[in-house]
């Protein structure tokens, strides 16, 4: 199986919010701080806390989900140079191999460590940080789309 694509950027950003709440310890500190957002408010409307104690909290609250869906993935967006080439990447039942106008590098399945799926694309892990982001879009038709989920299902496991 072959195809070629280049990134869509509002598709990429999405991916990456994917990967960054897929995160277990971003889960963990996001329940944590919409826990505490929470319990601010109770003690507020019982006027245990202060108006302005209120407004740091619900301030701070606002800053770290506003720097989680927007700003980290924006600025990992602007750092990676990848996301701005167009790609062919040949599937074969041993490896996959992604080319590009300056080179290709071949990858065995086993390289993997594991993979996800999104809208989009599929995250393709190399380890917990390192991973190829494939448009879904860059397949010919969902017939397509399940071969390839196939492929990974019998190859790598899912996480």
């Amino acid at each position: 199986m072959t195809i070629h694509f280049g990134y869509d950027k509002k598709q990429v950003i999405q991916a990456l919010r994917y990967h960054f709440i897929s995160k277990k310890e971003i889960r963990i500190m996001i329940i944590l701080v919409n826990v505490f957002a929470i319990l601010s408010l109770v003690l507020y409307a019982l006027h245990k806390i202060t108006p302005v104690a209120f407004l740091i909290n619900s301030f701070l609250w606002l800053l770290l989900m506003i720097s989680l869906w927007f700003i980290l993935p924006g600025v990992v967006y602007r750092r990676a140079e990848t996301f701005r080439h167009a790609f062919t990447m040949y599937f074969s039942d041993v490896d996959f191999t992604l080319e590009h106008t300056k080179g290709k590098r071949s990858w065995p399945y086993t390289a993997l460590h594991s993979y996800r799926e999104s809208p989009h694309f599929f995250h393709l892990y190399f380890d917990e940080r390192s991973f190829l982001l494939v448009p879904k879009s860059a397949f010919a038709d969902s017939d397509e789309v399940s071969k390839f989920r196939n492929l990974l299902i019998d190859k790598i496991r899912r996480k």
